[in-house]
């Protein structure tokens, strides 16, 4: 089964791929804060999404070095 992720587009100036950043909570050993953590995912689109949409990505096989996740719903 794919992972899916969801996330909104920071950079769409490759052509046929996107940046999307995941953001989650995660809870602080010690102090049992709740963080905001995010990362970027370089993903594969077919066509043009504007930046700050909100979109699920889906793992896939490796596309090129570093894209892994291709767009697979535009919210």
């Amino acid at each position: 089964m794919a992972q899916e992720l969801k996330g909104k587009i920071v950079s769409n100036k490759m052509a046929k791929t996107v940046v999307v950043e995941v953001s989650r909570l995660k809870k602080h050993r010690l102090y049992g804060k709740f963080m905001k953590i995010s990362k970027k995912y370089k993903a594969h689109a077919d066509e043009q999404i504007p930046e700050g949409a909100t979109v699920i990505i889906k793992s896939t096989k490796p596309i090129s070095k570093d894209k892994k996740w291709r767009v697979f719903k535009i919210l």
